[in-house]
């Protein structure tokens, strides 16, 4: 793709408008939003994507739109994965429930911030040393066996990083909450809130998983303006997401599985595509390795969609068959 300055500043003004505007939303009226409105508002980001994926189709091709939309359900569907931390986090420092509206856009402005950083670096080290592919592929294999190997996270396993507990010690900080805001004054002392400690915890978060999300979608397409729009549009819906699936993500207890064989797909992926540009001279003498195939991008997407559906769906049916299971052990 050859997407001029134009098309780019186009891009970025509108995500910043849907923002501001979902910012102001928020700011004017704390709530936690209804199902209903939850599920309006995740329709309503889902339906801008697959339009998005059409402008795309038109304008640059069915290969482009194709990348775009296997990197976006690459993306959404790590995102959801993000979510079992945010509830953990939530619980974790007792956030009343109508400001984590609040906390969860200001972590997704924060990931944005982060993931741009990420991707700008990412496509330089791609365009200038192919051989950085092996690196994404390794890590990305790796990360696929540690997830399949423990799973979704719990209350339990959650702790604090570095910055956060420095930020305990080192900021002057109040016991309550003061609504959704980050500082309040207490006997004359200006004093940092819980919240800020609880969006440290969301932003520092999401970058850690922006260490798997984004070379596994790199390894969809090396074009920065897919790989960033994928995900803007994967993050944007976030928010609602998190409180339209509420006590569903419980019932996920195959997604962490399921995910670990998308990473592991596109870390193969990513291995065999180095091979076949390969120019590292202990490797094959530094030729081409003819035999390394190239994964098309149909392929992948049935791949993903396919592993997502199947770990979705036995989720559902084995959270089912407990309940069931439960309910009649309690009557007798």
């Amino acid at each position: 793709m050859n997407v001029s300055a134009l098309v780019w500043a186009v891009t970025l003004t509108a995500m910043i408008a849907v923002l501001l505007a979902d910012l102001f939303i928020i700011g004017r009226r704390p709530h936690e939003p209804s199902v209903r409105e939850s599920s309006l508002w995740v329709g309503f980001y889902v339906v801008l994507a697959l339009l998005f994926g059409v402008v795309l189709w038109l304008t640059a091709g069915p290969s482009v739109a194709g990348q775009f939309y296997t990197g976006w359900l690459t993306e959404y569907s790590l995102s959801v994965d993000n979510l079992f931390v945010f509830v953990i986090i939530m619980a974790r420092f007792g956030v009343p429930r109508q400001y984590q509206q609040k906390v969860l856009l200001v972590g997704i402005l924060l990931a944005l911030v982060m993931r741009g950083g990420f991707i700008a670096a990412g496509a330089a080290l791609i365009s200038q040393f192919s051989w950085v592919f092996y690196i994404f592929g390794a890590f990305l294999i790796y990360t696929a066996v540690n997830l399949a190997r423990q799973g979704e996270p719990d209350e339990d396993e959650f702790s604090e990083n570095v910055l956060i507990r420095w930020s305990r010690k080192a900021l002057p900080l109040s016991r309550d909450f003061d609504g959704a805001r980050m500082t309040t004054r207490e006997d004359g002392r200006r004093l940092f809130t819980p919240m800020l400690i609880v969006m440290i915890a969301i932003g520092t978060t999401d970058l850690i998983f922006a260490l798997d999300s984004i070379p596994a979608i790199f390894g969809i397409t090396q074009e920065p303006y897919l790989v960033f729009t994928a995900n803007v549009f994967a993050l944007m819906g976030l928010r609602q997401l998190y409180f339209l699936l509420g006590g569903l993500l419980d019932r996920l207890i195959y997604l962490s599985y399921g995910l670990a064989v998308v990473l592991g797909f596109i870390g193969v992926k990513l291995v065999l595509e180095a091979l076949a540009d390969n120019n590292l001279p202990f490797i094959n003498g530094g030729e081409h390795v003819g035999w390394a195939p190239h994964i098309p991008i149909w392929l992948s997407l049935t791949v993903i969609l396919g592993t997502l559906a199947v770990a979705t769906a036995a989720s559902l049916v084995k959270s089912s068959r407990d309940r069931r299971r439960e309910l009649a052990e309690a009557r007798r």
